[in-house]
């Protein structure tokens, strides 16, 4: 097994999930551009439904439901593929008719009352109130993704830092042990010795750089972050191993342990 294989798989969770962010974001995008573009229903009757992100939608008997059929035909086509697709292939093209699923990918990415508004049964009209209820969940929901992709981002970085001292690392052991030790002076030895120690160094090193992402947290202005631990306890579940570059770095750390061990010995005998 290469001493990186747990970061490679790491690796490409952290790409799978990027793109996912990357086209939900980009959904995301077109469904706000396409909502702002929609006509709110301005009449007086038209001024129930969500005034704002935490109200809740009433009934009325106005007919002003074609606004809200629009928001979610727009949601079907752009943001519900995209939710659909981190959990099942979703290979069919989206129907409005599927009101509970896309009532459900509504409720989760935008909020319950919205999902209420705009539901086929509700008959609220689409007034400025609920328009502008639906922008502002929108841009959270957006300024959410662009947090979580700055955090693959770094997390991405982070295994490249350390997936590069693991390569490092492991080259120049398998380049050493084309030399047996047997063939080595004392002052070889003891040279090779000092080398595996400073290797050892470097993944306490990497090791300490790990737990500092592991510690950080992304965010975007004041609003709350995203705590890198718990990404990366999301994004590897169902892995191998649950931290994947300490569980490498310290395998890693181990060899060289049994390599200075051996080093030793072939000293000892030699002084």
């Amino acid at each position: 097994m290469s001493q990186t294989t747990y970061i490679d798989a790491a690796a490409e969770r952290v790409e799978a999930e990027r793109a996912a962010a990357d086209a939900k974001r980009a959904g995301m995008k077109s469904f706000l551009d396409r909502v702002a573009d929609l006509s709110a229903d301005s009449s007086p009757a038209g001024t129930s439904g969500v005034a704002g992100t935490g109200g809740l939608a009433r009934r009325t008997e106005t007919s002003g439901a074609g606004g809200c059929e629009s928001v979610r035909t727009v949601f079907a086509e752009t943001v519900h593929p995209k939710a659909l697709a981190e959990n099942v292939d979703a290979s069919a093209e989206p129907d409005v008719s599927e009101s509970a699923s896309l009532t459900a990918t509504i409720r989760r990415e935008l909020t319950e009352s919205i999902a209420v508004a705009v539901a086929p049964a509700s008959n609220v009209p689409f007034s400025p109130g609920l328009k502008r209820g639906i922008l502002t969940e929108a841009r959270r929901r957006r300024a959410e993704l662009d947090v979580l992709c700055r955090a693959l981002d770094r997390e991405s970085e982070s295994l490249q830092a350390a997936a590069d001292t693991v390569a490092s690392v492991s080259s120049w052991i398998a380049a050493a042990d084309e030399t047996p030790l047997t063939e080595l002076g004392f002052d070889a030895l003891r040279r090779r010795h000092e080398s595996l120690a400073t290797h050892r160094d470097r993944c306490d090193d990497a090791v300490a750089d790990r737990q500092s992402a592991l510690a950080s947290t992304t965010a975007v202005g004041a609003d709350a972050g995203l705590r890198h631990r718990d990404l990366v306890g999301s994004i590897y579940e169902g892995l191998a191993v649950d931290f994947p570059v300490v569980v490498t770095l310290a395998r890693l750390d181990d060899a060289c342990r049994e390599c200075q061990r051996s080093v030793r010995a072939h000293l000892v005998r030699r002084a």
